[in-house]
């Protein structure tokens, strides 16, 4: 059974942290692409951060590079997302996907910069 399964979302100050984290199973994670998405209240679903199967190449939205960064484990079928200098506006629920023959997603996890 193919699983992405999010964690590390919550409430922080505007500032904060947060470390975002998306343990993958039942496919071969490392044979694919990783991203993460967010979608705001009322927005559509963007790209906030990518990186190819065994992290070489990454990218990111222009509004959040410099202070988050995707990073992937593949020994523990786990991508990550650090999140430094939260702004209100990063308020979205994340959600990671993998991509290569196939098309995976997570449930999503709620992340909320609020003071």
């Amino acid at each position: 059974q193919v699983q992405l399964v999010e964690s590390g979302g919550g409430l922080v100050q505007p500032g904060g942290s947060l470390r975002l984290s998306c343990a993958a199973s039942g496919f071969t994670f490392s044979n694919y692409a990783v991203r993460w998405h967010r979608q705001a209240p009322g927005k559509e679903r963007e790209l906030v951060a990518g990186m190819s199967s065994h992290g070489g190449v990454t990218t990111y939205q222009d509004s959040v590079k410099g202070r988050f960064t995707i990073s992937r484990d593949n020994a523990k079928n786990t991508v990550y997302l650090q999140m430094n200098s939260l702004k209100p506006e990063d308020t979205a629920v994340y959600y990671c996907n993998a991509i290569s023959t196939f098309d995976y997603w997570g449930q999503g996890t709620q992340v909320t910069v609020s003071s």
